[in-house]
């Protein structure tokens, strides 16, 4: 076998920080908790060092806050955060779904359409879960077809914040047929490729999700 094939295998640090992600995201370490770095080592069995390493990956995805002589804590998103976080969320999101409005394949607003199906589904089932989680799957395929990766980096890192707390927003009485009566409008601007009107529906979906999130 040839080896310039072989692939590297994950570094340490990586897995660590994927496994605290998901321990922040599931409210295990919930915002403002402590990050025992210690415990938690010896808990998954490493050493200090590739623990140092994780913390310093979410902590540049503002989802771990370091404080001086204090160590890391969860961040707790406060409404001055939230208020900054979906302003730029809006103008990002609208831009990426303007994109997708002039360039998408017809393939691709099928793609969206399906997607869209999906999200209905959930919501007559009165599934919070899995309309959260298709939820994303539209806004993550917005970015693939606007194909701007630095834009979808950024959009990214906000939305694992937003992660924190975002879930409450949705589970809020009306919000999650409100939210989805909103991507109908979406949808339909961009199936019909009208630019303009899609980026607006884009960005007041994202405030009133900054609405609802308060």
């Amino acid at each position: 076998m040839n080896s310039k094939l072989l692939l590297s295998p994950r570094p340490l640090y990586e897995e660590v920080a994927e496994r605290l992600r998901t321990s922040i995201f599931s409210h295990e370490f919930a915002p403002g908790s402590w990050i025992d770095e210690q415990a938690i080592a010896k808990e998954y069995g490493i050493s200090r060092t590739p623990m140092r390493e994780a913390i310093k990956i979410l902590a540049a995805e503002g989802l771990i806050t370091m404080k001086m002589r204090r160590g890391a804590y969860v961040t707790e998103v406060s409404k001055s955060d939230l208020n900054q976080i979906f302003t730029v969320l809006a103008l990002l999101e609208g831009q990426a779904c303007r994109e997708t409005a002039l360039k998408a394949s017809e393939g691709q607003l099928e793609a969206l359409d399906s997607i869209h199906m999906k999200l209905e589904r959930a919501a007559a089932d009165r599934d919070l879960e899995q309309f959260f989680a298709i939820n994303q799957s539209f806004h993550d395929k917005l970015q693939e077809i606007s194909n701007n990766p630095w834009m979808k980096r950024v959009i990214d890192d906000l939305r694992k914040v937003l992660k924190l707390q975002r879930r409450d927003s949705l589970s809020k009485r009306g919000r999650m047929e409100s939210s989805l009566l909103e991507h109908r409008k979406i949808l339909s601007a961009l199936l019909a490729r009208d630019a303009d009107l899609s980026e607006k529906l884009m960005k007041e979906h994202l405030l009133q999700g900054q609405l609802a999130a308060k």
